[in-house]
């Protein structure tokens, strides 16, 4: 059975993670979620309301972190998924995180990004020269890291599929799962 590393923390994308967990077990991956520690996370609900110029944050749901970083072993997992919020922004520091991303792609396995997710692999220098996207007010950090990056809801470049927001995921979740179909009946066989 394949095996998805969802990655997030403390103010991570509510909807981004329990939407993440549900639809990988749905298609019959095995989900481990992994961030600092292993614990419950506090999750947060981002939206937008008339008179707000940015995004409004509410307490979420919360969701077991299965595996902390330093526990994880990157050739037991077939992708990683690292998601949005404002989770990555503390994310993208952490040293371990970032050398376990950078074994991913070392290792030719699929990595997905949504949202504020792209502060991550920016940090872990692996979009450069990508086409990319990402929600609209880090896409400086993006295109600073090297990134190319296009008004699309979702994007596939190589072994890479980044999306914008949650709004996202009816396209994001198509393509995710248009890459690894293939490969998940190549292990059926």
């Amino acid at each position: 059975m394949p095996q998805i590393l969802i990655v997030t923390g403390d103010a991570g994308e509510s909807y981004e993670a329990l939407y993440a967990v549900h639809r990988f077990r749905e298609e019959g991956w095995r989900v481990a979620v992994a961030a600092p520690s292993v614990r419950r996370l506090h999750l947060v609900i981002h939206d937008f309301e008339p008179g707000w110029d940015t995004y409004i944050e509410r307490p979420g749901y919360g969701l077991q972190a299965d595996l902390a970083f330093a526990e994880v072993k990157v050739r037991d997992f077939d992708a990683v998924l690292i998601l949005g919020g404002r989770a990555p922004e503390y994310l993208r520091n952490d040293r371990l995180l970032l050398a376990l991303v950078r074994e991913f792609d070392a290792q030719q396995k699929w990595i997905f990004a949504l949202c504020h997710g792209i502060q991550v692999l920016a940090a872990a220098g692996l979009t450069k020269e990508k086409c990319l996207t990402c929600y609209e007010h880090v896409r400086f950090e993006a295109e600073q890291a090297g990134g190319r990056y296009v008004e699309q809801q979702a994007v596939r470049d190589g072994r890479l599929v980044t999306a914008q927001t949650w709004q996202s995921h009816p396209e994001f979740y198509r393509e995710i799962f248009a890459c690894l179909t293939p490969q998940l009946h190549a292990a059926q066989s």
